[in-house]
């Protein structure tokens, strides 16, 4: 769970949605008290976040709580979740709106729309004119932001606290009132802007659409995790607006978000303002929720890509588990002793020993319902796609056969552990954090859970979800220069194929071993 989250906060990608009810008149403008919210530098001094006292080299840790981040949650009539958490260390606020909808929630020829909609967000709402969201934030020192995830959609702000009213405002008039200036121009320009942003980050990034293909290939056509974040250009194009409204209406509603202010707030001052312009949104229709069935591969599939890359590289990925599955702390770890220092089993035997390789990763992905973990290795000149797979398959086996020693559980864990931690130091990877615990596994207190349960990963852990994933039921993608499918891994019965029907002509999605699970940012 360390690296998933940790990779999120790293990324750092969201932005905010606001509305007043029909009983509190907006008016043109943003509320008239900015500058009223507390200013408080020192306050009671942040949150702890790590215990005292050294740790003894071998020792077991100590399995009490080491991380506190002090939190109220509310939920208001209107079913939106609310998490508070002051902390009055520094003068700014950071607010995460958190939408539990993403590209999962999309069908088969309709795909994109989550994305598609992080854009429209940041075009302008009822009460709040285009270009007056990034004025009240970025104007005063903060800044904004959005992601689209398979899972989910989050926006966010930080700023200084004394503008945390105004914050709410916008992300309030978002949510309430997004389709009162929502036209076909405005649907249509974003629309231009997400295909251009597919062309860049995907279409024409080398090696760009690795992650598209790895997940065609390891998830069934109508699989909710079969298709990518971003969308296909076919399904951007075909989508009306009224398909685009109804989205909107169905997922952006209260009952489907959690609003998170973490930083140098008043908590009393703060209930009042979500309630003013937050409280009189609508509630949603339900919603119900994808039939998301868990993924085995029976058999291995063997794909080659020509893309116009100088250089080939090679994919492994086996399907996994998700977020609810705690077989998703030992593949963490299993993942950081394999790749990472020079000292990883992978890294040591195909970077430095064998110098094989010009550089690798493997990595646990674990996303609401379903994971999986990836695999990439490029080649030094001189040595091939074949040499490697071999290679690393070598690793593999002998790591599954012994397992990790305790020492090097002990070093995974510590570097996770520090990724972790660092993520929490601001009031938006707080944020981040309680919102995912919320959203997920039902409490913004999940975290605790989490790191002491990524801390308790044994040895035995490890080795057994090594033998239990790491099968021959996965998928390896061989991405080679155009017209060189010969440099493609040979193992038995490899066979050039256009990747479930993607062209060789066109390359690339913009796949990056830093961003995972997929993300999207505006």
């Amino acid at each position: 769970m360390f690296s998933r989250r940790v990779t999120i906060l790293a990324v750092a990608l969201l932005a905010s949605a606001a509305a007043a009810g029909p009983s509190t008149p907006l008016g043109t403008g943003p509320p008239t008290s900015v500058g009223a919210g507390p200013s408080t530098l020192l306050g009671t001094g942040p949150s702890t976040l790590l215990g005292t006292g050294r740790q003894t080299p071998g020792a077991k840790r100590p399995a009490s709580s080491a991380i506190k981040i002090p939190f109220e949650t509310y939920t208001l009539p209107n079913g939106l979740t609310v998490i508070l958490s002051p902390d009055h260390t520094t003068p700014t606020v950071a607010v995460d709106v958190w939408y539990h909808v993403g590209s999962k929630n999309e069908l088969p020829g309709r795909t994109g729309f989550a994305h598609l909609f992080e854009h429209v967000m940041f075009t302008g709402s009822g009460h709040v004119p285009y270009g007056i969201h990034d004025k009240l934030t970025e104007g005063v020192g903060g800044n904004n932001n959005g992601t689209t995830s398979n899972d989910r959609t989050t926006y966010y702000e930080t700023i200084p606290s004394n503008y945390l009213e105004s914050a709410l405002w916008l992300e309030a008039d978002r949510m309430g009132f997004l389709l009162d200036t929502l036209d076909l121009a405005k649907l249509n320009a974003q629309r231009d802007i997400v295909k251009n942003e597919r062309r860049q980050g995907v279409d024409n990034q080398p090696y760009g659409r690795a992650g598209e293909i790895l997940s065609h290939a390891t998830y069934p056509a109508s699989h909710p995790y079969s298709w990518d974040v971003i969308g296909s250009m076919e399904d951007l194009s075909a989508a009306s607006d009224e398909d685009v409204k109804n989205f909107f209406r169905l997922y952006y509603a209260p009952n489907n978000a959690y609003l998170t202010v973490v930083g140098d707030f008043d908590l009393t001052q703060a209930r009042g303002w979500i309630s003013k312009y937050f409280g009189d949104i609508p509630r949603g229709q339900p919603i119900t929720r994808p039939a998301v069935a868990p993924v085995t591969l029976d058999a291995e599939a063997r794909l080659v890509y020509e893309d116009r890359v100088q250089v080939p590289r090679l994919y492994i990925q086996w399907p996994t588990v998700g977020e609810r599955n705690d077989d998703q702390f030992a593949l963490d770890v299993m993942g950081a002793i394999l790749s990472g220092p020079r000292t990883a089993r992978l890294t040591k035997a195909l970077v430095y020993d064998q110098q094989s390789a010009a550089n690798l990763f493997a990595r646990q992905s674990s996303n609401e319902d379903v994971g999986e973990f990836l695999m990439a290795i490029t080649p030094r000149p001189g040595h091939s796609l074949t040499d490697l797979e071999a290679a690393a398959d070598a690793v593999i086996d002998k790591f599954k056969d012994e397992g990790p020693t305790q020492d090097e559980i002990q070093k995974a864990t510590a570097g996770l552990e520090l990724g972790y931690v660092s993520g929490l130091q601001s009031n938006l990877g707080k944020a981040f954090r309680l919102a995912d615990g919320a959203g997920f596994h039902g409490t913004p207190g999940y975290f605790q859970t989490e790191y002491q349960k990524s801390l308790a990963v044994t040895p035995a852990d490890v080795k057994r979800v090594a033998n239990k994933f790491l099968t021959r039921g996965r998928v390896v993608l061989s991405i080679v220069p155009i017209g060189k499918a010969d440099q493609a891994s040979k193992p038995d019965q490899s066979k050039k194929v256009g990747a479930q029907g993607f062209s060789p002509a066109v390359a690339a999605r913009g796949f990056s071993p830093a961003i995972t699970p997929q993300e999207t940012q505006r």
